[in-house]
């Protein structure tokens, strides 16, 4: 009888022993150097996607492309795999739980908005009906709260990061100046992101000058305001945030799709017909030289800010966008449909969180 017991156990072992490897080798090993989550293809996966957009009650008109007809899901049906390893299943309550009692924070444009969406939904799809959840907007701020874990996701819409004030009846750009992060450095978890508006002009563009140190600009070179405003971010980050309690993410630059050259279709003008992504791991648009100012000021941040480096998986997916499919019809080759590519952003998150 003992005999058989001990025999039973070791069996058990076994198969045990053999499942962790199984799961091991599927990952791969995150930690293996040529393990690069940013690098690598989109495929195929019929399990696909993680939630069902039509239950999650957090998205916003423009993003909801089920809900407003687009008759191809393709879109919905691919997996990001890296080159040399493999994300982890994103598991909102191993989620929340390792987060317990924090407080996290997407701060930026509505690319960040279509982000926090995701990661909401997400979380959304995988918790009980009777979970008890609060959601709160105040002023910049909107909070969704899971009571029975303690931890809040906000979005703090922020579209340049640095501040804009009302001067003398004159909308000013400060490029030296944020007074938000006030607010921001309270949290534990920051995830940032800005590029979409610094290129606005005209009734789209919310200032009239740029305050450049103590020197008023009608305006001046966009990419050089861009890399004025991180690096003023930049330095917040080195003066303010407390890294025994904060941790700082930095979004890189989300693409868009109008011009058909950049994926071999020359003439194309917009995403409205693109169904599939691109297959392989080369963008012939290359890469944008905003993402390279992003990672040469990062580089000289002295506390630690990890760079979320999706620009070249997400120029990839240029069927990944509502186009027509929203509430207004217009044409949206810039955000992203949700469900779809944000949850392989907030995927990557998980990553480094978990």
């Amino acid at each position: 009888m003992g005999s058989e017991i001990n025999r039973g156990c070791w069996y058990a072992l076994v198969i045990i022993c053999a499942l962790l490897s199984a799961t091991n080798n599927a990952y791969g090993d995150l930690n293996d150097p040529e393990c690069d989550l940013f690098q690598g293809s989109w495929v195929y996966d019929e399990s696909y996607p993680m939630y069902d957009s039509t239950k999650c009650p957090h998205i916003r008109k423009e993003y909801d492309c089920v809900k407003y007809g687009r008759p191809n899901l393709d879109y919905l049906k691919f997996r990001w795999q890296p080159s040399h390893c493999s994300l982890p299943i994103f598991d909102a309550e191993e989620f929340l739980r390792k987060m317990s009692g924090k407080k996290i924070m997407y701060i930026g444009d509505s690319i960040s908005v279509n982000q926090w969406q995701s990661m909401v939904c997400l979380i959304h799809a995988a918790l009980p009906w009777q979970s008890n959840i609060t959601q709160e907007s105040i002023n910049s701020t909107t909070t969704v709260t899971y009571e029975d874990y303690g931890v809040s996701i906000s979005i703090f819409l922020s579209h340049y990061l640095v501040d804009i004030a009302d001067l003398f009846n004159t909308r000013v750009l400060k490029l030296n100046s944020i007074t938000d992060g006030d607010i921001w450095k309270e949290y534990d978890v920051l995830i940032f992101n800005t590029w979409l508006w610094w290129y606005r002009e005209g009734e789209k563009q919310p200032w009239d000058y740029i305050l450049l140190g103590k020197e008023l600009l009608k305006d001046m070179d966009r990419m050089a305001a861009f890399r004025e405003a991180l690096k003023t971010w930049g330095d917040w980050v080195d003066s303010e945030v407390d890294i025994d309690k904060t941790t700082v993410f930095f979004q890189g630059v989300s693409p868009s799709h109008y011009n058909g050259l950049e994926w071999n279709k020359p003439g194309v003008t917009n995403c409205a017909k693109e169904t599939v992504p691109i297959s392989g791991s080369t963008y012939l648009g290359g890469v944008p030289t905003a993402e390279m100012v992003i990672e040469q000021v990062l580089s000289d941040i002295m506390k630690p800010v990890t760079l979320l480096n999706i620009t070249r998986l997400s120029q990839l997916r240029k069927d990944a966008h509502p186009s027509s499919f929203n509430a207004f019809k217009g044409m949206d080759c810039t955000h992203w449909c949700v469900a779809g590519l944000p949850d392989t952003w907030n995927q990557i998150l998980y990553t480094y969180l978990v």
